[in-house]
């Protein structure tokens, strides 16, 4: 590394951390332990950082643990990037007083980024018109439901101008290391990756989940392509006929893959990949019984809830208010 590499006499990169309650511990650490070791490894304070609640209080992570920060975030507060850390249930914060402040600081030319369900708030405040995009896999289809007019990858990460978007997870560690190269040169980056054991680079448009048949644990190609199909076609559930077709075989030999491979039926699988997308719904959005089952693929909404019933041993009510079911006396 040299020196021009530090930049040496530039003024430290001021970061900003607004963490949203239930924030996920884990993408939040991706994201700003690799500007930590920036620091060290440089041997000069290459970022400097603060973090903020909405309330001013401790922030608390998913897990319960809890972050100090240094207030509420200020109009007026110095920074270069400001990151949005938020988890849980995205779609349920509606603080109209924190989009202002975010869409203040947008318009004094602060770089915002959002971090696993941060785009949600992003995208609520307006900051994402126009913009790339990406978001956690689990909320995507949700995000997308919501802001059908953004431009959403299926991406680890998006940098689009003053726009950052990351999944969350490790993809912050990702994210972050490409913008300490941006910025002081890949000598830096590379050494801040070894020091995180990253063996291997990931692209911002490398994609959030492994392979159908990886996930499966499948080497059936026809098998597979059929699963992603299914995936794909939620809403408007495929024919057997247009699987089989997809995997290249016929209806009779497809029902024997998913015998000795899946260990379901192409019924039974079918179904719990809607009914799974269902739960992620009403846990992640404010759309009605009606319109969840509609987009998971269920004409009669009755149908939908015992068939929701029957899986998760609840129903859609008490699923989206996280509560479970009164056990009847003997």
């Amino acid at each position: 590394m040299t020196e021009s590499d530090i930049m040496p006499g530039s003024r430290s990169a001021r970061l900003g951390f607004l963490l949203i309650d239930d924030f996920a511990l884990m993408s939040y650490a991706s994201v700003i332990e690799p500007f930590r070791a920036a620091n060290m490894l440089s041997g000069t304070t290459l970022y400097s950082w603060r973090h903020f609640s909405v309330h001013g209080g401790p922030a608390r992570a998913s897990n319960g643990i809890e972050i100090l920060v240094e207030g509420m975030l200020d109009r007026a507060e110095p920074l270069d990037l400001l990151f949005v850390c938020a988890g849980g249930n995205p779609a349920g914060f509606r603080d109209r007083a924190t989009f202002a402040l975010l869409r203040h600081a947008a318009a004094r030319g602060v770089r915002i980024g959002g971090v696993s369900g941060g785009p949600w708030l992003l995208a609520r405040a307006g900051l994402l018109q126009g913009f790339r995009c990406t978001i956690h896999w689990e909320h995507e289809p949700a995000f997308v439901e919501a802001f059908p007019e953004l431009d959403v990858e299926p991406s680890l990460y998006v940098i689009d101008r003053d726009r950052l978007t990351c999944a969350g997870g490790t993809a912050g560690l990702d994210l972050a290391i490409e913008l300490i190269g941006d910025a002081h040169g890949p000598a830096l980056a590379a050494k801040v990756g070894e020091w995180y054991i990253r063996t291997q680079t990931r692209e911002g448009g490398g994609a959030q989940r492994a392979p159908v048949a990886r996930r499966y644990r499948i080497a059936h190609r026809g098998l597979a392509a059929a699963l992603a199909a299914m995936e794909a076609n939620l809403a408007e559930p495929l024919p057997r006929e247009a699987l089989a077709a997809a995997a290249g075989v016929t209806v009779r030999q497809l029902e024997r893959l998913f015998a000795a491979h899946v260990g379901r039926t192409i019924g039974r699988e079918y179904l719990g990949l809607r009914l799974d997308a269902a739960m992620r719904l009403l846990r992640e959005t404010e759309l009605g019984r009606v319109e969840i089952a509609i987009a998971c693929g269920f004409a009669d909404s009755s149908h939908f809830s015992r068939a929701f019933r029957a899986r998760f041993g609840m129903t859609p009510s008490h699923a989206r208010h996280g509560t479970m079911p009164a056990r009847r006396r003997a």
